[in-house]
């Protein structure tokens, strides 16, 4: 078996030190988008636990959002739970989380970092997140993301009817 790259060795590291059951897996192709995840794992959209990540305005904090791959996240909402939202660039994100843009993992950032679940989640009997690395993730339940991350569920998704 091939061996994983420094960022998902990492991730598949952390998640046997927090006694998870199931491996990090490599697709083929790359999973920077949710789309091209769920093709690689013949999942549905939803089942992609994507993260999205902001600076928050008042003290340049990361906040990193979980949201289910159909959703698109409602800025407004996040920034009504946590505070006005600015835009995190590459570097921001690399600097503050610890990983590149396409492998955002929701675990092992290397400081704190501001988070919320998407309740949609909640609703999947299993998700797969990314694991540090654009090809490289991992499967859990939801219950799992909120115990590892225990960051608080909230309603995040940007939706027409609201």
């Amino acid at each position: 078996m091939k061996p994983l790259p420094d960022s998902a060795q990492r991730v598949a590291d952390l998640l046997t030190a927090m006694g998870h059951d199931r491996q990090v897996v490599m697709l083929p192709e790359t999973g920077k988008t949710s789309a091209e995840a769920a093709a690689g794992l013949g999942c549905s959209v939803a089942e992609i636990a994507k993260s999205i990540v902001f600076r928050r305005l008042s003290d340049d904090a990361a906040v990193m959002v979980v949201a289910s791959g159909s959703n698109r996240v409602d800025e407004a909402k996040v920034a009504a739970l946590v505070g006005p939202l600015g835009k995190a660039d590459a570097r921001f994100v690399r600097e503050r989380i610890g990983y590149a843009i396409g492998g955002v993992c929701p675990i092992g950032h290397l400081g704190k970092t501001v988070m919320l679940i998407d309740q949609d989640l909640l609703e999947l009997g299993s998700v797969w997140a990314a694991a540090g690395h654009p090809h490289a993730v991992f499967s859990l339940t939801p219950q799992q993301l909120v115990t590892m991350t225990a960051a608080p569920v909230a309603d995040v998704a940007l939706r027409a009817d609201r």
